[in-house]
């Protein structure tokens, strides 16, 4: 084999394993935002219990006409005010989250990915689940997480979050020392949780917030604005680009794709329940989580940490 066909080998390679990288990393605010819309559908059925119960009092107590018109009244001023509730808690902006002028080719793609990841990644992912014994299984994530933090610490400085990258530094100092490089999180048993940032984030913060969804082959769900954050953190604030040899560079980026996607697994029987059109259940959560994280990322000063501080005491 002449140069010229490794060098094309080696390109493919390096395109292949990059999405596959890509992918995993916009899977994982799929995951999150899947949990967080768990907790608000929970919120949503004790608001509506205690709507009916409501009701229910109120109507033993007078059983007039007038009384059970104003009780119906009541009963959906509760429903308006549980639906603007959920709004508020979600951030949500039905228009922003349905933003998705390209569906045609979006769904396309998405079919295309979920095949990929069906016959491929996925099986992989369950066989390495089932060999792999916890702990061990566990400090590869760990130690992953770990080199996540430098794209991390390094867009914390573009938004000026000045006190979260002291964190994030902090965080990797101490996973990197005590933590064995990483394989042990000792930094969130010190309360240094761990905080995911990225250049998606940073061009939102800098004012580009409104952004068309996008699927691309292989990368997964994203926005025309993440895609482009998410390849600028990849190769130039990431280490893998800087591994040397490149074959150890490909199985480390291997090794990152099969330990996020296994650690996704747990995650999809919520989808398969909840999800009557897959692809806009995956679209609305993705959606909703980056909106979230734009929001989050407005509140990461030493007061408003102060502030969320003393209202969970209080509370």
């Amino acid at each position: 084999m002449n140069n010229k066909e490794q060098n094309g080998l080696q390109l493919a390679a390096t395109i292949m394993i990059s999405s596959l990288f890509l992918f995993t990393a916009s899977m994982e605010s799929y995951a999150a935002s899947t949990a967080e819309k768990s907790k608000i559908v929970a919120k949503s059925k004790q608001v509506s219990n205690n709507s009916t119960n409501s009701k229910s009092t109120v109507s033993q107590a007078d059983k007039s006409q007038s009384t059970t018109e104003a009780s119906a009244t009541s009963t959906t001023d509760d429903s308006q005010a549980s639906d603007d509730a959920i709004n508020d808690e979600l951030g949500a902006d039905e228009t922003v989250y349905n933003k998705d002028p390209l569906e045609k080719f979006n769904r396309a793609m998405f079919t295309f990915n979920d095949k990929l990841d069906f016959y491929l990644i996925k099986p992989v992912a369950q066989l390495y689940n089932a060999i792999m014994p916890k702990p061990l299984n566990q400090g590869v994530h760990n130690f992953f997480n770990n080199l996540g933090e430098v794209p991390t610490i390094v867009n914390d400085l573009l938004q000026f979050n000045f006190y979260q990258m002291t964190k994030d530094m902090c965080r990797l100092g101490i996973n990197s020392t005590m933590g064995i490089g990483g394989l042990f999180d000792m930094a969130t048993r010190m309360h240094l949780p761990y905080f995911q940032n990225d250049f998606g984030l940073t061009l939102a913060a800098w004012g580009y917030k409104d952004s068309s969804y996008l699927v691309l082959p292989f990368l997964g769900p994203n926005t025309i604005r993440d895609g482009l954050g998410t390849t600028l953190d990849y190769f130039e604030f990431t280490v893998y680009p800087y591994v040397e040899p490149q074959s150890r560079r490909y199985q480390l980026l291997g090794l990152y794709t099969i330990d996020h996607r296994a650690n996704l697994l747990q995650f999809e029987p919520v989808m398969e329940e909840a999800a009557i059109d897959k692809y806009v259940f995956m679209r609305n959560a993705y959606m909703q989580h980056r909106a979230f994280q734009i929001e989050q990322i407005k509140h990461l000063s030493y007061k408003d940490r102060n502030v969320n501080a003393q209202d969970e005491a209080s509370s």
